[in-house]
């Protein structure tokens, strides 16, 4: 069994490969069951402890390729972590061999999780956004932000990335942390104006109230939406959806995500308009974008399928 730490995960997906991997594995399928979810409420014994302190929530995520490939990644969720100094989340993909069982490597989870989201994204951008899409507006600042500008300079001719985050010292952090990285890159207190002359618009947030405007959206652009993964989540008002060509990473996304339920709930749109998935779309029975001028939306809620090619590259570096 082989393991592999953060480092070698990281260095084992770079985007040139894992998005191509990740549209292989969408054109091919898997078999990806509804992940597990259980409560560990743990007794009393930390000074000050309150409910979110005593519950890990665990999160438990198999798929697998029939004779080939079984994966396993598990997420815990520690609330209370952050009076321990610690992070308050932890993942750990394991990988085995369909056929006898056997392991075969263990790899940094979180590692996996972030750069597969931000690789999905650019995937489907490459059947949304305009050819000659350049600039790119940021909304967050977190893990997964961090990632996106060189998941989509991939795909598209990205020549400048404009940041924008609730905290504005964390805009400007990783607008410097662009730069050196090689970006054009700057931070913005006027998220409106910057949308107004974006070419892609990719939020990673953790919002539960819309922070993009589907008035702020130009002709012709592509809004990415990341963050709302419950239906309590929302990162987009409902004109977002208004007028654009609607595509999600799954089906299960009309289940999931605020961003979506809630304009299907005010009639907005409806599920059999949506145009696609990341399965159809690699697949090339769904048409992405039809025109330049056309806004297109793309909802991602994360799948086990993405985890799974991303363990699977990673397995197979070692040559």
């Amino acid at each position: 069994m082989h393991f592999f730490d953060a480092d070698a995960t990281r260095t084992a997906l770079p985007f040139d490969r894992l998005i191509p991997a990740l549209r292989e594995r969408f054109a091919g399928g898997c078999e990806a069951p509804p992940r597990h979810v259980h409560e560990i409420v743990n007794p009393l014994g930390e000074a000050g402890q309150d409910a979110a302190g005593r519950r890990v929530t665990s999160l438990i995520m198999p798929a697998w390729i029939p004779g080939k490939y079984y994966g396993v990644k598990i997420v815990n969720i520690a609330p209370g972590n952050a009076r321990r100094n610690l992070p308050g989340l932890h993942a750990t993909y394991l990988l085995f061999d369909a056929r006898t069982g056997v392991p075969l490597a263990q790899m940094d989870g979180d590692v996996i999780t972030a750069r597969r989201t931000a690789a999905a994204s650019a995937l489907a951008g490459s059947y949304l956004a305009r050819e000659e899409a350049k600039h790119l507006v940021l909304v967050g600042a977190g893990r997964v932000a961090k990632l996106l500008p060189a998941a989509w300079k991939t795909v598209r001719p990205i020549e400048h990335v404009t940041v924008w985050a609730r905290r504005e010292s964390e805009a400007q952090a990783l607008a410097a942390q662009l730069t050196r990285e090689g970006f054009s890159a700057s931070a913005t207190t006027d998220l409106p104006g910057a949308c107004a002359s974006a070419d892609i618009v990719s939020c990673a947030t953790m919002a539960n109230e819309p922070v993009v405007r589907g008035s702020w959206l130009a002709p012709g652009a592509h809004l990415d939406l990341i963050g709302s993964f419950t239906p309590a989540m929302r990162e987009a008002d409902d004109a977002c959806f208004e007028h654009a060509r609607i595509f999600v990473d799954t089906d299960e996304a009309l289940t999931k995500s605020g961003d979506l339920l809630v304009p299907m709930q005010h009639g907005v749109f409806s599920a059999n308009e949506v145009r696609g998935t990341l399965t159809t779309l690699s697949r090339g029975v769904a048409i992405g974008r039809k025109s330049p001028g056309e806004r297109t939306v793309f909802k991602s809620v994360g799948n086990a399928l993405e985890d799974l090619a991303a363990a699977i590259l990673v397995s197979e570096s070692r040559g």
